[in-house]
């Protein structure tokens, strides 16, 4: 069955611990109820998150997203019906060790605006991999 996938970039506004669990926990607890799994990798300077689901509730989550204050720069880089989700057992993973995507210089260059569509999405791909790899047992 496929799905909407949909990768955003945002630069956090008022970025901390406090924020982060926050924006964790109301994705982790509202996700499953409207069928939405996903991924966010985030740093004090970086939001890239991967959104899977029916088209209508990741819209719906896109634009709550774009309101909300603790985004700025919101840029979608990715919208588009797959054959299957990639972090279907997810109702958002986080990854702390965000080292392998842009590094903070590259983000101060402008390197979001010049991204493609296939470089966002292999940064999801090498998570998933990971994941795989690590043998993750775990649902959240």
């Amino acid at each position: 069955m496929s799905v909407y996938r949909a990768i955003y970039t945002s630069r956090p506004f008022g970025f901390d611990s406090n924020t982060l669990n926050s924006i964790l926990v109301h994705a982790q607890h509202a996700n499953p109820s409207v069928g939405i799994t996903g991924a966010l990798i985030c740093r004090e300077d970086v939001y890239l998150q991967l959104l899977e689901g029916p088209e209508d509730a990741v819209r719906n989550v896109m634009e709550r997203i774009r309101r909300d204050d603790r985004h700025v720069e919101f840029q979608v880089h990715v919208e588009h019906t797959v054959p299957e989700r990639m972090f279907g057992k997810w109702a958002m993973l986080h990854d702390p060790a965000a080292t392998w995507i842009w590094s903070r210089s590259e983000v101060r260059d402008d390197a979001i605006e010049r991204t493609t569509e296939a470089e966002v999405e292999g940064f999801f791909e090498r998570l998933r991999d990971k994941m795989d790899t690590a043998g993750a047992g775990m649902s959240d």
